[in-house]
Formats: structure tokens, C-alpha cells, sequence
């Protein structure tokens, strides 16, 4: 018996239950209900005659074969958006969604200008900002950009520097000018630190406090570098920040600045199969130069 053609309708159901884990959720994002996701999966199955998925009370979980169909999945859905948008015409105005997962820091102080100019100048396109202190797969389609500290080693990734930046350590101004002077940093074990949580630091990077040869965590950790931020204004403590961050707010004093000068690297990280992407594309080129210039102002 002949079996029936592979659909594309058929893939797309794939890859979002792929990236999603469960039918509800993918059934969700494409607008049709976990049953007929469910059915649109068999229907897959049954073309290609293999099993795709293991099905399990946890969700959806790809077989080895299902692994493999992935990436020709991802391949085809990149050529499909090229083609949908140079044939539309929608290379000077942009549509659809794109979204970047980038660390709060960045999101907050680094992507505003960036996501609200691109947006402005294309109306039907949605952009989606994803802030939060952790990896993301692009893969799994959990992000379109990524903007990271540490460029990946392994993966079907597009790697590009963005730009360097350097952090110190800083203090509310009343507070610093009450810990007396500080010469070196053997004086600053009377002052309480703020960072990250050591066992939820998602880039060795960003292990600041162990480059410094701290043995003890600093007495407020949180994951988040906004909340470190509240807590250095509110004059709890002192943290190390993004000099990008801290020139944001005058009532911060530097601590050591020659003894504690860290230098980072932004890198923005892509799929390969999105290369054709017009709005992927674009949107790269908008983050990379608007980061550019927000961390050239008072220097990097």
C-alpha cells in the first residue's frame, strides 16, 4: 500500500511539539487543539514509519529518529520563511515574530533602544525579548538571538562578537564613604558583598567573587543582576556591576577600581538555517549596533 505524502502542516506540528515537550502547549502556539495536534503527529509517523516521539505522562520526548528529522525540519521551515519573504516583497518592511533571549543586564539596559526602534520601523513585526539569566537553545527554538558571555563551542550556531565590556565594583556613596578607606582587598572583609548565587551561575563568566579569591559567598545572592543592582542602591552592600550599568546611576561610587577591573565579552549567537531569515537578519544587525553604541558612550 502506497503511503500518504509527507505535509508540511504535518512538520510544523512537529517542530512546535519538538520545542514545547507536551500537545497542549504546541496545540496552543499554532492555534489548534491537542487533539488534532496529536493526530497531525501520527500522520507523520505513519508517512515517514517511524516513531518520532516517546510519549510519556512528563510529555513529548524525541526518539533518536525524531532527533534526526529535527534538524531537516529546522532546515525546511528556515527555507520556507526566506522564500515567503522575498517572494512577499517584505524585505523593506519586516513581519512575523523574532525573539531574543538575552540576560536581564542586557535586556534592561542594552536591547531598549534597539527593540524599540526596529519595532517602530516595522509595524507588523513582533518583537519578543526574553530576560533571563540562563542558556538558551536555539534549536529548540527558544530564541531566534541570543546575546551570551561566553560563545558556544558545539551546535549549528553562528557566532559574532559584539563588543568587550569591563565591571568594577561599586557602592552606594554614603556607604562607601562609611566602610573608611579602603586601600586593598584585604579591607573589604568587613563590608557585605552582593552576587550571584554560586550554584546557579549559568556562565563561568560571571563567577566573579571566585576570580577575586573570595572563599565565602557574597552575603546576598541572587540570579538575577537587576535585584543585585536594587539591593547596591538601596546601600546593603557593595556589588560587582557592568560599568554600563552602574554609569546609569550617579549615587554610585567605584571601590578598588584598579585592583577590581574585570573585562567581559558580549557575543550574539544564531541558527545557521536562519541565514536567508530576512527579519533574523535584520534584527541582528539593529542589536549589534545599537549594543555598540550604548556601550561606547562613557566607554566600554
Amino acid at each position: 500500500m502506497q503511503k500518504d505524502p509527507m505535509k508540511w502542516d504535518d512538520l510544523r506540528v512537529f517542530l512546535e511539539v519538538a520545542r514545547q515537550g507536551r500537545l497542549l502547549a504546541a496545540g496552543r502556539r499554532l492555534g489548534i487543539d491537542p487533539a488534532t495536534a496529536g493526530r497531525r503527529i501520527a500522520s507523520l509517523e505513519a508517512a515517514l514509519d517511524a516513531r518520532l516521539f516517546d510519549r510519556s505522562p512528563q510529555g513529548y520526548s524525541l526518539t533518536e529518529a525524531g532527533r534526526g528529522m529535527l534538524v531537516h525540519a529546522q532546515a525546511m521551515e528556515a527555507q520556507a520563511a526566506a522564500v515567503t519573504e522575498e517572494v512577499g516583497g517584505q524585505s523593506d518592511r519586516l513581519s512575523g515574530t523574532v525573539r531574543i533571549g538575552a540576560p536581564d543586564g542586557v535586556s534592561n539596559y542594552l536591547l531598549v533602544d534597539a527593540c524599540d526602534t526596529l519595532s517602530r520601523d516595522n509595524p507588523e513585526l513582533q518583537v519578543q525579548v526574553v530576560a533571563l539569566p540562563r542558556m538558551f537553545s536555539l534549536s529548540k527554538r527558544e530564541a531566534d538571538l541570543a546575546i551570551t558571555v561566553s560563545p558556544p563551542s558545539a551546535g549549528r550556531l553562528t557566532v559574532r562578537k559584539i563588543a568587550d565590556y569591563r565591571l568594577h565594583l561599586y557602592g552606594r556613596a554614603d556607604v562607601v564613604e562609611a566602610a573608611g578607606e579602603i586601600r586593598d582587598l584585604g579591607d573589604l572583609s568587613g563590608t557585605r558583598g552582593i552576587g550571584y548565587i554560586s550554584d546557579m551561575i549559568f556562565d563561568k563568566e560571571l563567577d566573579y567573587y571566585s576570580l577575586l579569591g573570595r572563599e565565602a559567598e557574597p552575603a546576598l545572592t541572587s540570579n538575577s543582576l537587576i535585584l543585585q543592582l536594587r539591593w547596591c542602591l538601596r546601600g546593603v552592600g557593595l556589588c560587582i556591576l557592568p560599568d554600563f550599568v552602574a554609569r546609569e546611576h550617579p549615587e554610585l561610587r567605584t571601590v578598588l577600581p584598579e585592583d577590581i577591573r574585570l573585562e567581559r565579552a558580549f557575543y550574539l549567537v544564531r541558527h545557521q538555517d536562519d541565514a536567508r531569515v530576512a527579519r533574523i537578519n535584520r534584527m541582528a544587525e539593529v542589536v549589534v549596533d545599537w549594543m555598540r553604541l550604548a556601550l561606547s558612550k562613557g566607554g566600554a
